[in-house]
């Protein structure tokens, strides 16, 4: 019998524990459920839960399994050594609750259609001797460098999770927008709402009275620009919707730099790399063992690049730093 602690995935999310638990183990009879659940054996947070509690996302479940039924749970593909060296280079912190990643843009965060190696299923790179998997505690586009938190356990999983859904979290990133937004500062408040069809889905500005629509908020400041053609600003989400600064920025008339989802008017520019330019730069979080830790990650070579090219000076990142108060 081996003790796993698996994180909830954001498609995953709202689903009932026990069908949950026959998706990942098809061998494990309700009956089995409910008794693992009755005794305390599966826990979902560290707490006692019930076969039909609810899932949400981030949340940590505890599954005892037995060898038979880990050889039918979902297999996963092989870890290749290259990529196993990478991860490891991309960690610019850690200690015994996290990781701090600086992830590369065009490196997907989780598995799908079409996508092979991705950061979820290289965790266990990072596990080292420790009884946990590492797990995601928030995601990052596929196409978005930068800053990715990993919890080393359950407990520090449970607590980054909670402080992500209270918006305890400073979060704050950097692109390159085509023109200079007018004015040089200020507030997004623009609902959105998912639309999606059979080569996938987008998010789209959307009226508050639609039921379906979820509030976002972005507060902005441009940098630097370069003869208003092109401007370098600094975004901070105050909430986590997917696509969140990208469809936010195009509704100002000053799309990503490197947008092919919300750039239609021109992703590319001649000149400049074929990337998109959006970067999480600042986290300032509630660390799981007290006060606060705050870190920033360099740019990506392409951004240094651009900014380069624009004459947009940069210092580099500061070193992480965390308050013992």
């Amino acid at each position: 019998m081996k003790i796993l602690h698996i994180a909830v995935k954001k498609e995953e999310g709202d689903v009932r524990l026990d069908r949950w638990l026959r998706r990942q183990y098809p061998e494990m009879s309700q009956g089995v459920i409910q008794k693992l659940c009755r005794t305390g054996q599966v826990r979902v947070d560290g707490k006692r839960v019930q076969a039909a509690t609810h899932l949400h996302e981030n949340q940590v479940v505890r599954v005892p399994v037995s060898d038979g039924e880990q050889k039918t749970a979902k297999s996963t593909k092989p870890i290749d050594e290259k990529w196993a060296r990478q991860i490891k280079d991309w960690v610019i912190y850690s200690d015994k609750d996290l990781f701090v990643l600086n992830k590369p843009s065009g490196v997907a965060v989780q598995g799908g259609s079409k996508i092979g190696q991705h950061i979820d299923g290289l965790l266990e790179v990072l596990q080292g001797q420790s009884d946990y998997r590492p797990v995601l505690v928030h995601r990052l586009d596929r196409d978005t460098s930068g800053l990715l938190l990993i919890a080393r356990h359950p407990s520090a999983a449970a607590k980054l999770a909670a402080a992500f859904r209270g918006r305890d979290i400073k979060k704050v990133y950097w692109a390159i927008t085509i023109r200079r937004p007018s004015p040089l500062s200020g507030r997004i408040d623009l609902p959105l709402v998912k639309i999606g069809d059979a080569n996938g889905s987008l998010m789209y500005p959307a009226d508050i009275k639609d039921k379906e629509a979820q509030r976002a908020i972005t507060e902005y400041e441009v940098k630097d620009y370069a003869a208003r053609k092109l401007a370098w600003v600094e975004l901070y989400p105050l909430t986590g919707r997917t696509h969140q600064l990208r469809v936010h920025c195009a509704a100002m008339k000053n799309p990503i730099l490197g947008d092919t989802k919300y750039n239609e008017e021109m992703p590319f520019l001649d000149g400049f790399p074929k990337k998109l330019h959006l970067h999480a730069r600042h986290l300032d979080i509630p660390h799981p063992s007290g006060g606060r830790l705050v870190i920033e990650a360099d740019l990506p070579e392409h951004m240094k690049d651009t900014f380069e090219h624009l004459g947009f000076i940069v210092s580099d990142a500061m070193a992480p730093r965390r308050s013992k108060s």
